[in-house]
């Protein structure tokens, strides 16, 4: 069984700590076993791990996120990298033209699909396993898991089975779906033995491979992905799955969450406070995560968020917390990003009446780790050494940098930097609205820098 994970979305559920490059998965607010701070993908990756089925997994995710994948979960994860967002659909398609055509996985061999950010226990992942006898043995085209309900939720979608009067198999012929009906029809539907659709399913490869080919979609690995932009931006659950002539359901009784809004969030940390602040002791059920350095006082204030990023600041009540999506649109790109060498925020962005633009940044460079050698096109910089030291190449000029150093780079100016011990910086990048800057790098690793560049 071949297991792939689905690591999308924009970023907005969890504003202002997600954005478009940082997206819910990837934010640092678990405990793990030893008291760490983890994400979901470091969770859920974890628990691959330890029930043996990291060797046949992989994770099909964005562009944006490589750096981010690689940072939390390590290089040598494998990834299926989507040329761009267009749903569920388009990303298990080429995820299944990857396996086919680049991996050479057999047609009988059964995927299993499961979103990044499930918050389970362990045992969820012998109820996947199942996922692969379920399918052979049913001989039905899907087989999915549902979660047995715990009360009737108006934010899941419903699994209906067929009624049967006995069966001595674990699994039940699907009959239809319901998505996301109000708390009142979600009591008919338990009534009804409904289960809470929690997105994870299974298919032979060979089903989805000849889906493609019946609808004229390409089935090699890179054809697909030239085609890409043409494919419908649709869910899987939509195109697929509640089309298929045969489903099966297998019904899970343990814990299951979907993290996807700040209140289902809050209920699985273990902290209430990350970050500088106070909330004071009237507060009940209160949380607040800070990433800033500015303190947040709360006062008096129960059953709310309020979450503090270089993006933003939302105070919202719990209960109106999934609302966020419908008042989020702000035109700003991500403020903070992780990268593989480090991290970057952005201080101040302004654009000037004569045409000026001018970007200021604080970088950090974890040590052995180094920025490329590259050039910019339209815009001068001027870095402040704030912390540590490095090594610094310009125009093939080497020197050694450290705290207190200031240095001008021009335009068109080759530069790269590689840090000694961990290297903070303040950058001020400068230029004209109007001229288009372009960054060329010539050398990524600072192996390629050394061997071209440096004369020792």
């Amino acid at each position: 069984m071949k297991l792939v994970l689905l690591s999308g979305g924009s970023g907005k559920r969890l504003w202002p700590l997600s954005n478009d490059a940082r997206s819910k998965q990837f934010l640092k607010v678990l405990e793990n076993e030893d008291r760490e701070m983890v994400s979901m993908v470091q969770r859920v990756w974890s628990q691959i791990a330890a029930n043996g089925l990291r060797d046949s997994s992989f994770i099909a995710t964005s562009k944006s996120q490589i750096e981010m994948m690689h940072n939390q979960i390590g290089s040598d994860v494998p990834l299926i990298i989507e040329p761009e967002r267009r749903d569920t659909f388009a990303a298990i398609a080429l995820a299944a033209t990857y396996l086919y055509s680049f991996k050479g996985t057999g047609l009988d061999e059964v995927v299993t699909i499961l979103p990044v950010d499930p918050y389970v226990e362990n045992h969820f992942f012998e109820s996947v396993k199942q996922l692969e006898n379920v399918l052979q043995s049913s001989g039905a085209d899907l087989a999915l898991i549902g979660v047995r309900p715990t009360y009737p939720s108006s934010k899941y979608g419903y699994i209906i089975p067929e009624e049967q009067e006995s069966s001595v198999s674990a699994y039940q012929t699907v009959s239809r779906f319901r998505e996301k009906p109000s708390e009142e029809q979600a009591e008919v539907l338990i009534k009804q033995h409904a289960l809470w659709n929690c997105g994870v399913f299974a298919f032979k490869l060979g089903y989805l491979i000849g889906l493609l080919e019946k609808n004229g979609y390409a089935i090699q690995y890179e054809e697909l992905a030239k085609q890409y932009h043409t494919l419908p931006k649709i869910s899987f659950d939509y195109e697929v799955v509640e089309k298929a002539a045969d489903i099966v359901v297998l019904p899970y009784d343990g814990y299951w969450k979907d993290l996807g809004t700040w209140n289902t969030l809050t209920e699985e940390m273990k902290n209430k406070q990350i970050g500088w602040g106070t909330i004071s002791s009237d507060c009940h059920n209160t949380h607040l995560i800070n990433e800033i350095d500015i303190p947040v006082s709360i006062l008096g204030l129960s059953n709310i968020v309020v979450a503090v990023s270089p993006d933003g600041i939302l105070v919202t009540d719990k209960s109106a917390s999934p609302r966020i999506k419908d008042f989020i649109n702000y035109d700003q790109g991500p403020m903070y990003e992780e990268r593989h060498w480090g991290w970057q925020r952005i201080l101040d962005d302004q654009n000037y009446e004569d045409g000026r633009c001018v970007l200021t940044k604080r970088i950090a460079i974890n040590a052995g780790k180094n920025l490329s050698y590259q050039l910019h096109s339209k815009r001068e910089e001027v870095w402040t050494i704030v912390k540590g030291e490095g090594e610094f190449l310009q125009n093939g000029n080497f020197m050694h940098v450290k705290a207190g150093n200031v240095l001008h780079i021009p335009m068109k100016t080759l530069h790269g930097v590689r840090a000694i011990t961990e290297l903070e910086i303040i950058v001020v990048q400068s230029g004209m609205q109007e001229d288009a800057n372009q960054v060329v790098e010539l050398y990524r690793t600072w192996d390629e820098v050394a061997e071209h560049c440096i004369k020792m």
